[in-house]
């Protein structure tokens, strides 16, 4: 059974991105729910193999806190065999064990993964079958609508037979593999498939404002929205959803409490082992829409360590 979500709102899983202390931010924020970066199976496994010699859990190689609960793990990769083992060994650790099958950059398609596996019925089948009889923790799904524009409702038949093997829940990314992040996401698709399910279906695409959030919420009667690009960077984000859901109004944040809120997430960091290149990154992403933002990024890309950085963010609260 799916765990209780404290709001329609949540958080996609983005590479390089949504790591665990912008999840808790996130979180914090009014996330009903988060999602890890997803993680190969077989790195799992790897991994566990020696954390068990340490005498260390898999929360060593997928960090996470309890203060983000419900927290799902977002797997990839088709070897049915690892697939179990790999669902086996984290689902102790989290509430949703989700399953990518929507992630369309080369490197991962050419292992047979992501996206690529929405044309592959008998394969995906297997994956479903397999990965609901290897745990009792709800399994959720993430889909594209297809992989190229000449086969783009794939997602029809992928999410019949998800329902029917036992899937749990479904997030539409309404766009196809070969368009990666291009053109606009077909809300009408998320639509169809909230018509045609009988499970929660999540709509994911575009959604950049709370002015947004609801008019895919009214246009397609979705139970749930993510927000993936729209984040970045923006936690507000999930409050003002929240608070634009129930009262039709929100509250706008200033560039400085953009720089606050870079501030909160550099202090969550120390509890976690976060490249700095990711959290120049984030930087990055925080600084976005700010006045003298161009120029404040060309200063991040120079900085070498989190002193430096914190000192070029703090400069801007001058010239913000």
């Amino acid at each position: 059974m799916l765990p209780h979500f404290s709001s329609r709102a949540f958080l996609a899983p983005m590479a390089g991105v949504t790591d665990p202390a912008l999840r808790l931010q996130c979180k914090h924020m009014g996330a009903g729910l988060v999602v890890t970066e997803f993680t190969n199976i077989h790195s799992i496994i790897a991994k566990e193999k020696q954390l068990k010699e340490d005498l260390q859990t898999i929360q060593e190689f997928i960090e996470y806190s309890d203060q983000e609960r419900p927290i799902s793990v977002q797997l990839f990769g088709s070897d049915l065999f690892a697939l179990e083992k790999a669902a086996q060994i984290v689902e102790p650790y989290f509430d949703i064990i989700d399953y990518n099958m929507g992630c369309p950059a080369p490197h991962i398609t050419r292992q047979m993964a992501g996206g690529a596996l929405l044309q592959e019925i008998n394969l995906t089948q297997q994956i479903f079958s397999t990965l609901v009889n290897a745990v009792k923790k709800p399994v959720s799904l993430k889909i594209r609508s297809g992989v190229t524009d000449a086969n783009k409702f794939l997602f029809r038949e992928i999410a019949e037979i998800a329902e029917d093997e036992g899937i749990q829940m479904i997030t539409l990314h309404p766009r196809t593999v070969s368009q990666g992040y291009s053109g606009s996401a077909d809300w009408k698709m998320i639509k169809e498939l909230k018509e045609i399910s009988g499970i929660p279906i999540v709509g994911n695409g575009d959604i950049l404002t709370p002015e947004d959030a609801k008019t895919l919420i009214d246009e397609t009667n979705c139970d749930y929205v993510m927000i993936g690009r729209g984040a970045m960077g923006n936690p507000f984000l999930f409050e003002q959803i929240n608070d634009y859901l129930k009262t039709a109004s929100y509250k706008e944040y200033s560039f400085n409490d953009r720089l606050d809120s870079f501030f909160d997430y550099l202090h969550l960091t120390s509890n976690y082992k976060i490249k700095f290149s990711n959290i120049k990154s984030q930087a990055m992403r925080f600084s976005k829409g700010m006045k003298y933002g161009s120029k404040l990024r060309s200063k991040i890309t120079f900085t070498k360590n989190i002193v430096e950085l914190e000192k070029i963010m703090k400069n801007a609260y001058v010239s913000s």
